[in-house]
């Protein structure tokens, strides 16, 4: 196959930071994108096995999961030290250490499927007709939770109960802690259904982000509660598989696309900072609809392309 060029690679990673975070799927972006343009970039930009393609994008996922880790550093700290205290003192007693046994457990679903199913889908439904499909759907369900998702009472969620050991004590409380203390009131049930929603972005189309959102919003989250909790919960799940994937790029047959992967990473880094800090602001306020109407039109759109 052939080698990813830089311009392929810099246009890509740019579209992998933000489609990523946005709940529009990084994946059927990338799969869509290289048909629409045709040419060399649908011959060079191919997901099939063994593609340097698809090696390329597992190191824009390890720079877009970096992004997240550097805007969410100091609910990280606070996270993995609350992890290491549970282990130590073998307790789990804050909102710290709760919130990192929530992650945990809510990340081992996806785990295990992205383990038995990625590959098997990524190569029977990583073409440009199922991935139109699923694009659509995608819109569907995000319309469908904004429409129908269980609303919070008036007044639930700006309610915080600072009176309880797991809260901060004789100084000033963030609106970050105060949101990872919500995050941490959730039942180990309601984090792993979340977590679990991320086994449905295993289909081309299909947003880690969005089903995240839609499945953070049904147990009660409002729009930035859920929006954090799917970013939280991707960052490890991305950057496991870009452990186990990454080995790959090195390979002699890819050797040529180790450049333009640098490249694109680097630009997938700089998108996917952008558009969390924006996200973050946008979901104070606004909802999935746009997002929803975007996905359905680009969807429907695709398919009349692709399916005549």
């Amino acid at each position: 196959m052939s080698a990813v060029s830089y311009l392929e690679s810099i246009v890509v990673g740019a579209l992998q930071g933000v489609s990523e975070l946005f709940p529009v799927s990084s994946l059927g972006h990338s799969v869509l994108l290289p048909a629409l343009v045709g040419g060399s970039w649908a011959r060079d930009l191919s997901i099939g096995k063994g593609s340097p393609y698809l090696a390329v994008l597992v190191a824009m996922h390890v720079a877009t999961a970096l992004a997240l880790v550097l805007f969410f550093r100091r609910d990280w700290v606070r996270i993995v030290k609350g992890f290491w205290t549970s282990i130590r003192y073998r307790e789990v007693r804050n909102a710290d250490q709760r919130l990192a046994w929530l992650l945990i457990l809510a990340t081992i679903p996806v785990g295990i499927a992205g383990l038995l199913l990625e590959s098997l889908l990524r190569d029977f439904l990583g073409k440009p007709v199922p991935s139109a499909i699923f694009l659509a759907l995608n819109g569907g369900v995000l319309y469908a939770a904004e429409r129908f998702s269980r609303r919070r009472r008036q007044g639930e969620e700006d309610t915080v109960d600072f009176s309880t050991e797991d809260t901060l004590v004789m100084r000033a409380v963030t609106v970050e802690e105060a949101t990872d203390v919500r995050l941490s009131k959730l039942s180990v049930k309601e984090a792993v259904l979340i977590g679990s929603a991320q086994i449905l972005a295993l289909l081309p189309g299909i947003s880690r982000s969005g089903v995240t959102m839609v499945a953070g919003l049904r147990r009660g989250l409002d729009h930035e509660d859920a929006a954090r909790f799917a970013w939280l919960l991707a960052t490890p799940v991305i950057l496991a598989a870009g452990a186990l994937k990454m080995p790959t790029l090195f390979t002699p047959e890819n050797s040529a696309s180790l450049g333009p992967a640098l490249a694109g990473s680097v630009v997938a880094f700089v998108a996917s900072y952008i558009s969390v800090r924006f996200l973050m602001k946008y979901f104070e306020t606004r909802t999935l609809t746009p997002f929803a109407i975007y996905c359905v039109l680009a969807g429907i759109g695709s398919l009349i392309v692709f399916a005549w």
